[in-house]
C-alpha cells in the first residue's frame, strides 16, 4: 500500500467512518476545504456529524459497506471503530485505508508551520490557546483540538494560512505519525501505563516525538522528566520555559488572584516582553499560557495581539468549565483524569474563595485506577467533600479486580455511588449556597454535572 503522504497528492475523493467524532471532523473538515471531494459515516447523530454535512460532505447514518462509493480514492477511519465494523471490513479490503493518527500526519507535513502540541496534561488547554492567539493575530490558522473551541464553536477549524496548530496525544504513540515544524513538550509524567508500561517507555515515546520535529522545541524547563527527556537531542533550536531562572522564557511576577484571573510578566534571558493577563485560573495555566506565547512569538505573531489573545480565552470545553450558579451552588465540569490534573485543578477551585469546594469524581480505566490508586485518593482529599462514581472501564475488562469503594474508602469522608442519578441526588440534597461542585474525568462524568444543573435549577424556581 502506499503511503498517505502519496495518496493526498492523487487523490480526490476520500471517505470517512467516523466522521462524526471530535478528532475526526475537523481532519474531514480541512479536507473539504483543501478541495477533497468528502463522505462519511457514522453511528451517532451529533452535532458536528450535521456540521460536517453542512459544510458540504455526504454523510451516511448508521456503518454499511454500502456507504463506499466504488470511487473513493482512499478510506480513514478512527481507531474507535469497534472490531468486526462491516463499513471498515470492506473498506480495507477493497482501498487503501489509513488511520486517523497518519491522516493527522499527513496534514502535519502539508503546511510549512505545523505547530505540534503534546506534554501528559495540558494539551487541549494550550491547543486552545496558540488557536485563539493566531486568529487575534490574523494569522488564519488551521486546527485539530482535543477539546471544544469556545471562540469558534468547534474542535478545529481550517485556515488560509500555512499555520497549523494540532494537538499532538502520545497515546498509542499517535504523535509518532507526525512531523511537526514547531514541538511544544508541556509535560512528561506516568499515564496510559497499560500501553507504554512505565515512565521509560513514555519518555523514549517523547524523545522520538522530538526527533521527528523539524525546526523548534519549546520545552518546560521545570520538569525533570521533560529535561532528562530531550538532553541529547540533537540539530533543533531548544527553548525553555518556566518559572525558574535558568530557561530562556520565563513567566515572572506571577499574580494569581482568587477567581477567573491571573496575570504575569513574560521575559526572554533578561527582557521584559510582554504583561500578560488570563482569564482562566489556576498556576498551571502559566506555564500553558506561557508555552503558547512562545509558540506564537516564533512563528512571527506581535506580541500585543499575543497578549489580547490569552486575555480573551475564555477555556476550552471540559477544562474548569463553569456551567453556571443555582440556587446559590455553582456547577464545574473539568476533563482531569490523572492525579496531577486532578491536584492542579483542586487546589485553584479551592483558592477561589468558595464555602465548600466537592469533587465529583469518576475513575477511568481500570488499570490506571489501580497503578494510581494512592496518588488519586491523596490529591482528592484536597477537597473539602468528595462523591466517587463507578470505575468507566472503556477499553478495558475489569481482570484486576478493583473496585470503586477501594478508592472511596482511602478518602476521609467520600461517599461511593454508583449511578449518576444517585450521585445527582445526593449532591443536590446535601450542596449548600456558597459550594461549588466540581465534576472530574474523561468519560462521561460531565452528564452528572449537567444533571445536577438541571436539578437545581428546579430547586431554584
Amino acid at each position: 500500500m502506499k503511503n498517505i503522504d502519496t495518496m493526498l497528492k492523487k487523490a480526490k475523493k476520500i471517505h470517512f467512518i467516523g466522521i462524526g467524532g471530535s478528532g475526526m471532523c475537523p481532519i474531514a473538515e480541512i479536507m473539504l476545504s483543501l478541495g477533497y471531494t468528502v463522505s462519511g459515516s457514522d453511528n451517532n447523530d451529533t452535532e458536528t456529524f450535521r456540521r460536517i454535512e453542512r459544510d458540504g460532505a455526504q454523510v451516511f447514518l448508521g456503518q454499511i459497506k454500502e456507504n463506499i462509493a466504488d470511487d473513493v480514492d482512499m478510506v480513514i477511519y478512527t481507531n474507535a471503530i469497534l472490531a468486526g465494523n462491516e463499513e471498515l471490513a470492506y473498506a480495507k479490503a477493497n482501498f487503501p485505508t489509513y488511520e486517523r493518527a497518519e491522516a493527522l500526519g499527513a496534514l502535519s507535513r502539508m503546511y510549512t508551520n505545523c505547530i505540534g502540541i503534546s506534554g501528559t496534561h495540558g494539551k487541549t488547554t494550550t491547543t486552545s490557546m496558540t488557536t485563539q492567539i493566531l486568529m487575534e493575530a490574523g494569522m488564519d490558522p488551521s486546527a485539530v483540538i482535543g477539546g471544544r473551541l469556545p471562540a469558534i464553536d468547534a474542535y478545529g477549524r481550517y485556515g488560509s494560512s500555512e499555520n497549523f496548530v494540532c494537538e499532538s496525544c502520545e497515546f498509542n504513540n499517535t504523535f509518532l505519525q507526525m512531523t511537526p515544524d514547531i514541538a511544544v513538550i508541556l509535560n512528561i509524567d506516568e499515564d496510559h501505563l497499560d500501553f507504554f508500561g512505565n515512565l521509560d517507555g513514555i519518555k523514549k515515546a517523547f524523545h522520538r516525538f522530538a526527533e521527528l520535529t523539524t525546526r523548534i522545541i519549546i520545552y518546560n524547563g521545570d520538569d525533570q522528566n521533560t529535561v532528562d527527556t530531550l538532553r541529547d537531542i540533537e540539530g533543533k533550536r531548544m527553548i525553555s520555559v518556566g518559572t525558574a531562572p535558568h530557561n530562556e522564557w520565563t513567566a515572572q511576577h506571577i499574580q494569581l488572584s482568587g477567581g477567573f484571573h491571573s496575570e504575569y510578566d513574560v521575559y526572554h534571558k533578561e527582557e521584559l516582553i510582554a504583561h500578560v493577563e488570563l482569564s482562566v485560573p489556576g498556576a498551571h495555566n502559566i506555564l500553558n499560557s506561557l508555552c503558547a506565547f512562545v509558540a506564537a512569538y516564533v512563528s512571527g505573531a506581535e506580541v500585543n495581539k499575543i497578549c489580547r489573545g490569552l486575555k480573551a480565552f475564555g477555556g476550552a470545553a471540559r477544562r474548569f468549565e463553569l456551567l453556571g450558579t443555582y440556587a446559590g451552588v455553582t456547577f464545574a465540569d473539568d476533563y482531569a483524569h490523572h492525579p496531577a490534573e486532578i491536584k492542579v485543578t483542586l487546589e485553584a477551585a479551592m483558592k477561589m474563595g468558595y464555602r465548600r469546594v466537592w469533587a465529583v469524581h469518576q475513575p477511568f480505566t481500570y488499570s490506571r485506577t489501580s497503578l494510581l490508586l494512592d496518588d488519586f485518593a491523596e490529591v482528592l482529599r484536597i477537597a473539602d467533600r468528595c462523591v466517587i462514581s463507578e470505575i468507566m472501564g472503556s477499553r478495558e475488562v475489569n481482570t484486576i479486580g478493583i473496585k470503586a469503594t477501594d478508592l472511596s474508602e482511602k478518602i476521609p469522608g467520600a461517599v461511593q455511588l454508583d449511578s449518576f442519578e444517585e450521585i445527582c441526588d445526593y449532591v443536590c440534597a446535601n450542596a449548600e449556597e456558597g459550594d461549588l461542585v466540581i465534576t472530574l474525568g474523561c468519560g462521561d462524568v460531565y452528564k452528572v454535572a449537567r444533571m445536577m444543573c438541571t436539578k437545581m435549577k428546579e430547586k431554584e424556581a
